[in-house]
């Protein structure tokens, strides 16, 4: 059996925000070229992890100091001498998110790729990790256990299985014939009862969709913070980080189960069903592909779906969440400027860099790839019809390339084309190399439509129709968008704000003479008529400016699904076969 590389985490002085790692590299050659990877797949963002690294130092087995020089800014190259090498260092982290780690006196979390240095040569040796933990700390992690140390078969495994370390208590349940344990950081008021009830209905409407769970245990790490929101699946868990004061709504619990049911999917589109782009990681480099629009947006689409079919989401929640999304795309001007496939290249510079022009120049993979994958479900239900849906696109995926070997950037169109009996070419033309409106018009055939009217308040996300007498008459349109407090975060292409030359970062100080920050322009400006005159006072950069600002009409921008008039009991069938419910149960509810 060949010899593992070994590694030995402590925490000794966890208010430190440091860890201390001696990594073991059994012999391989007479130099050992060793590495920090520079992203945490699953997170497209270059993040330099080497940027955390210190206090590097290396020996043989004896303790005798090896000569070792920098190759670059990640990378260390060492005399080795055929034998094993030990390097020791230190890894600075204080930065909770489910991307990078985390150490403090309440906890230590930590991704592989931030922490563990390793050898291309040596990459498909099994890695094996002890954790010296702090009295009284436990740890959990989705790899085997043998004895004191966690097992995992290669280093790619071993970055896929994030670390708790910490005084928590693992909440533990079956789903689906597979143990599952819930691991609680923050505080997070949660009903735990609640809590592993509704995963379970989740999980197990998923392990149904594809025949069964492709692991033997699973781990859910639950992150309550004061603000955020996100996940990142891995292979055998998800980190989630949530809004502890959000647990407790209703609202709140379903974007919970939502972000759950999202990174539950992962375990097949994308641990396993993934790009052939991306087989294998190059951890030291931007790894390319096209086809993110699906396994992050196509996993967008199914994680309401989902919560749906587990009786967990109304219908009519099902339709407003949907019509949240629609709303998101046509308030974003960039869907004009950059085609579907161009989001997912360039996530690396464009979805995890936003910044003050993003909405003019960019979308998101997630969102237009969620409306994308519901559009395709659609158009695949309509030409057999409704003998195929997405579910049967899933199913062949996993059949052809759950074997890990990844999907052509071809494979998930062709695939398509052949489960509809006819080219699907146009659609995909369309609506991922195009920058064309999307063409809603598919819906028609479980009898709903895509309508857009304005948006009636700053907090109208959509998804429902216009309420009774609800609407502002005339009311004036900014274009811009607010951050917390006084400043501007965004000017939107077009709008009455830069053609009066309003700038990103403006400090708003007054309309028309009297106080107000950002969020209250907005506001006020709805209440006044297109074609007003305003006077807005601002700073920039701290030299005051006043600018003369004549409103616009409020763009019908928001989105919501309404029924079809009349309906045909093909539509009504279409419908049922989709959402699961009766007609009756469509119209949205707010």
């Amino acid at each position: 059996m060949s010899m593992p590389v070994t590694y030995r985490v402590a925490m000794p002085n966890p208010h430190s925000h440091l860890f201390e790692v001696e990594a073991v590299f059994p012999p391989a050659g007479p130099t050992l070229t060793v590495a920090l990877p520079v992203w945490t797949p699953g997170s497209y963002l270059v993040r330099e992890y080497a940027r955390h690294l210190q206090d590097v130092s290396v020996t043989d087995t004896a303790g005798t100091a090896l000569p070792f020089r920098r190759l670059d800014k990640r990378a260390f190259i060492i005399d080795a001498n055929q034998a094993p090498v030990h390097v020791k260092y230190r890894v600075y982290a204080n930065e909770l998110t489910v991307r990078t780690s985390h150490l403090d006196g309440s906890h230590g979390y930590f991704n592989g790729a931030t922490l563990f240095l390793y050898s291309e040569a040596l990459r498909d040796r099994p890695h094996h990790v002890c954790v010296d933990a702090p009295k009284g700390w436990r740890t959990t992690v989705a790899l085997e256990q043998r004895g004191a140390e966690f097992v995992a078969p290669s280093y790619d495994e071993l970055v896929d299985a994030p670390f708790e370390v910490g005084p928590h208590t693992p909440i533990h349940f079956n789903a689906a014939g597979v143990p599952h344990e819930i691991v609680l950081w923050g505080e997070p008021q949660l009903d735990e009862k609640k809590l592993v009830g509704d995963l379970t209905r989740v999980i197990e409407v998923e392990a149904a969709l594809f025949g069964g769970l492709p692991l033997e245990r699973y781990v859910f790490f639950v992150y309550g913070t004061d603000k955020g929101r996100g996940g990142l699946e891995h292979k055998g868990s998800t980190a989630l980080i949530y809004p502890r004061s959000a647990f407790s709504s209703s609202r709140g619990w379903e974007d919970f189960l939502t972000l759950c049911a999202h990174e539950y999917f992962h375990l097949w589109n994308v641990k396993r069903i993934k790009p052939k782009a991306l087989v294998p990681f190059d951890y030291g480099q931007e790894n390319y592909t096209q086809l993110l629009w699906f396994f992050e947006g196509g996993t967008s689409y199914y994680d309401n779906l989902l919560v749906r079919r587990a009786g967990l989401m109304s219908p009519g929640r099902y339709l407003a969440r949907l019509g949240e999304s629609l709303t998101a795309l046509h308030t974003t001007p960039g869907r004009a400027v950059m085609p579907l496939v161009d989001a997912s290249w360039l996530s690396w510079v464009k979805h995890y860099r936003p910044d003050e022009n993003s909405p003019n120049s960019a979308i998101s993979y997630y969102l237009k790839g969620e409306l994308v994958s519901a559009l395709l479900d659609l158009h695949l239900r309509r030409a057999t019809n409704d003998q195929k849906t997405l579910d049967d696109l899933m199913r062949l995926l996993w059949a052809r390339y759950g074997d890990e070997s990844g999907v052509p950037e071809d494979g998930v169109e062709r695939l398509a084309g052949e489960l509809a009996g006819t080219s699907l070419s146009a659609f995909f033309d369309h609506a991922l190399r195009s920058t064309r409106e999307l063409d809603y018009s598919v819906f028609a055939h479980v009898g709903l439509e895509v309508r857009l009217r304005p948006r009636e308040s700053p907090a109208d996300k959509g998804g429902t129709a216009p309420r009774k007498g609800g609407e502002k008459s005339g009311g004036g349109y900014l274009g811009l968008l607010p951050k917390t407090g006084a400043g501007i975060a965004s000017v939107l292409e077009g709008s009455p704000s830069m053609a009066a030359g309003v700038y990103a970062d403006d400090e708003v100080i007054a309309l028309d003479g009297l106080k107000c920050d950002a969020a209250q322009l907005v506001s006020r400006c709805e209440d006044r008529r297109p074609g007003d005159v305003v006077r807005l006072t601002l700073f920039r950069r701290d030299k005051l400016h006043e600018l003369s600002l004549t409103l616009g009409a409020k763009p019908a921008d928001t989105a919501y699904l309404a029924r079809v008039d009349a309906p045909t009991e093909q539509q009504r069938a279409s419908y049922r076969a989709w959402l699961g419910a009766a007609w009756d149960e469509t119209e949205p509810r707010s």
